[in-house]
């Protein structure tokens, strides 16, 4: 089974700013009913929902809390409908500057916990709140997003990346669960993306070097990367789950 993107309800976590703000867009501008989650960028996304329109909204709720999770699936489904697709893009606060990054001198558990917290337990956590309506329908589309530092730490942010690959370990065994109920699951990895207030600290020299060693010269952008997300929630990905597509121009392969 699978629905054109016009009849999809999606819920975007973090999706008040940065990536997630362009994944709502992206959604938005396909026609989709867009539920926008956020933690504490209220004004953001309450001023996204209204340039988006009547098929958008704002949600408040905090992804490591599954009361709160549980309270905003309900108010979505009196909006909109139960949600049909997942996007789970929520980032604990962080900041991609390697100067300014833990080190293993600094590292500590906590550092890793706040990251893993967010990426792996939130992800649970929303899955485990839309799943019973995809399940009924025999219909959803779960997208997570991941890091290419995964493959490639060329900047070692060890609490971040480790939290990413778990939760892309976490994406392919959801998989193999939800496959049964209609579920597909997978996992949509940028770079450094230009520019997003998580990579405002990153220097411009950084972003030349990065365009310069990509086939297409050029950095990704959050409106690039959101238009990967909509493959895997089209009907065109309906065939196609438990993978990792790597969206950064080419600068790592596989």
């Amino acid at each position: 089974m699978s629905l054109p993107l016009n009849q999809q309800v999606v819920l975007v976590t973090g999706a008040g700013r940065g990536l997630g703000a362009a994944i709502a867009r992206a959604f938005a501008r396909e026609g989709a009913k867009v539920a926008i989650n956020y933690r504490k960028s209220k004004e953001a996304a309450e001023a996204l929902a209204a340039s988006l329109g009547s098929h958008a909204r704002a949600f408040q709720a905090d992804v490591r809390q599954p009361s709160e999770i549980a309270r905003m699936v309900k108010d979505i489904e009196i909006e909109f409908g139960a949600p049909t697709t997942l996007v789970h893009n929520a980032l604990a606060d962080y900041s991609f500057n390697g100067d300014g990054r833990e080190t293993l001198d600094t590292l500590a558990w906590d550092h890793l916990q706040a990251q893993t917290e967010t990426a792996v337990g939130g992800a649970l956590n929303v899955i485990r709140a839309v799943r019973p309506a995809m399940k009924a329908a025999r219909f959803g589309r779960i997208v997570t997003i991941g890091t290419n530092l995964v493959q490639n730490p060329v900047v070692p942010y060890h609490d971040y990346t480790a939290a990413k690959a778990a939760l892309m370990a976490f994406t392919r065994t959801a998989a193999a669960e939800l496959g049964p109920d209609g579920i597909t699951v997978n996992m949509v990895s940028g770079g450094l993306l230009r520019t997003t207030d998580a990579s405002a600290g990153t220097p411009d020299a950084i972003f030349d070097l990065i365009a310069a060693n990509t086939p297409l010269r050029s950095v990704t952008t959050p409106e690039e990367a959101a238009d990967a997300v909509l493959f895997f929630a089209s009907p065109w990905a309906r065939s196609v789950t438990g993978q990792n597509l790597i969206v950064d121009g080419g600068l790592v392969f596989g």
